[in-house]
Order: C-alpha cells, then structure tokens, then sequence
C-alpha cells in the first residue's frame, strides 16, 4: 500500500550549483549525495520531513537525466510515493491498466526497490514507487 510522498526530484544540470542554492539560498540541510550507478544519476538530498527534496544529475553525463536535460532543460523530473509492498502495488495497478518503464523493480538510491510508471498513465506525470528495504 502506498504510504507517503517519499521525494520530489528535480533534474539539474549543475549539480554543485543546485547543492549550493538549496544549502545556502533557500536555507535547507544536506544530507549528502549518491551515485546510483543502475539508474546512471548523482543524487543529492536535502530532508524535508515527512519528505524530501532530491536533486538528480546525470552520472558520467549519460541515462535518463541526460536525456530529460536535453530535452527540456532543469526543472520537476518526478514524485515518488513510498510503499509498504512494491509488487502488490505493481500488480495492483498493472490489473487496472498501468505502464511501467520496467517489467520489474530495481536497486534505487539508499537500496530502496523503485520501479517508474509510464507518464502516459498519470496525465504526463512521471510517478515512482519506492519500497525501503531497512533503514531509509
């Protein structure tokens, strides 16, 4: 079941000046960053709880976020919401006709599973689902 708002990421193409405006602009903690090797990103984060806010950067300028950058430049890339059991989830809305960019869930930042859905089956928004798998 889907529990809460896990993140808000925004797509950067400067991740050091990003890191330095959510720090030092707008005031917020750093939590440091990680590399996420499977989705090809350099994830920042900055706890805003119950949430956060992290700022994603393509990883070796290739993945995704690359390709989201070229297209559209910086800006909201996806909400994610938490949940207590990813593959009851996927399959539940896979029943009513939702699209995922992959058949399955894979390793995420802080070793959540993480799976996408299609934009096309939220009104153009990319939504991400993300199970803890311990400490998060």
């Amino acid at each position: 079941m889907i529990t809460a708002l896990d993140h808000i990421a925004i797509a950067v193409p400067d991740l050091e000046k990003a890191i330095k405006r959510f720090m030092e602009d707008f005031g917020l903690n750093y939590n440091g960053r990680e590399d996420v090797a499977t989705a090809k990103t350099s994830t920042a984060f900055f706890p805003l709880p119950p949430t956060q806010i992290e700022l994603v950067h393509p990883l070796n300028g290739e993945g995704p976020i690359a390709g989201y950058l070229e297209k559209r430049g910086g800006g909201l890339h996806h909400l994610c919401f938490r949940t207590d059991d990813i593959e009851a989830d996927v399959a539940r809305l896979k029943e009513k006709g939702y699209q995922f960019l992959s058949e399955q869930p894979s390793l995420g930042a802080h070793n959540c599973k993480v799976i996408f859905i299609h934009p096309k089956s939220c009104d153009g928004v990319l939504i991400e689902l993300s199970q803890p798998m311990g400490e998060h």
